[in-house]
């Protein structure tokens, strides 16, 4: 049997990938089993009709009829599959494809691809029509001897995700162009660069507001009002929220000691990453492993 990953996709794929920069396929058949994606070096875009839930970095979702589903290589995730039929497409890239400095801005800086975006957007009968001539124009162009398809797909991808932005606004947007904004986009965008955490001989290095703000050459009570300003939470709320969900990606999907998670994320001392870890979740690192089985 053909080993696949998240949306079907056979492993094989993954080569080709790395090779071309991209790969695009239809997806068909049923599939019935839990898989458990973890973290990979491309991105993916679907297209997907059918009935499914799982979770993406620590929020459940739900995919019930046509959608579109956005899969940031940094964050795990895992699915499972309850519908007896499933159709759609899939087109995986890797960040060097679409090398531009506009169009990785789009891809790194989009809710859609950041850890707080939400990855499935709900699409109705006619944006599900649209996309449907899209991903089979891609298909298409993706096996043509076509000179330029690789400039043609990546504006397809821009197509895609500017149009899921027009269906599904984000609600925290950093929608004015100010220097709160700009201070506060610069903040988020050093905090997300941070992640993934994959040894502990490189452990997280900005971990307050003030190693932030250190960062980025400006007086913490100037940081924290403006993102407080931008987006309605503290910069502390910001930072534990992210350093939350890596840890829960690490426990869930790794078989790193909670002891190796710890040091991996900055803490001196595993006991402070436990009371940091129960504070902010409400529960304990020990507790959310065993949950998983």
């Amino acid at each position: 049997m053909t080993k696949r990953n998240l949306s079907g996709i056979p492993e094989s794929f993954t080569k080709d990938i790395k090779l071309k920069g991209f790969k695009i396929h239809e997806l068909s058949g049923p599939l019935n089993h839990s898989v458990t994606h973890r973290r990979r070096d491309f991105y993916k875009i679907g297209l997907v009709t059918g009935n499914m839930a799982g979770l993406y970095g620590d929020k459940p979702f739900k995919i019930n009829g046509t959608v579109l589903f956005f899969v940031n290589p940094n964050i795990p995730h895992s699915i499972v599959r309850n519908s007896k039929k499933r159709a759609g497409y899939a087109f995986l890239f890797t960040e060097a494809f679409i090398a531009s400095r506009e169009r990785t801005e789009i891809l790194q800086n989009s809710p859609l691809f950041r850890s707080d975006g939400t990855p499935v957007i709900k699409l109705n009968k006619e944006q599900a029509a649209f996309m449907t001539g899209l991903f089979q124009k891609m298909l298409s162009v993706h096996s043509s001897n076509y000179s330029h398809k690789d400039e043609l797909l990546k504006n397809c991808i821009e197509l895609i995700v500017h149009e899921a932005l027009r269906i599904q606004p984000p609600q925290n947007g950093l929608q004015h162009k100010n220097a709160a904004t700009r201070i506060t986009h610069l903040f988020m965008e050093l905090l997300e660069r941070q992640f993934p955490i994959d040894n502990t001989e490189q452990p997280l290095r900005l971990r307050t507001a003030q190693d932030f703000a250190n960062s980025l050459s400006v007086h913490i009570n100037y940081l924290n009002r403006a993102v407080k300003e931008v987006t309605g939470k503290p910069t502390t709320t910001h930072i534990a929220e992210r350093i939350a969900v890596e840890a829960k990606a690490l426990l869930l999907y790794t078989d790193w000691s909670v002891t190796d998670i710890a040091y991996g994320l900055g803490f001196e001392y595993p006991t402070y990453f436990n009371n940091y870890f129960k504070r902010v979740t409400g529960t304990t690192p020990n507790s959310l492993r065993k949950e998983k089985v």
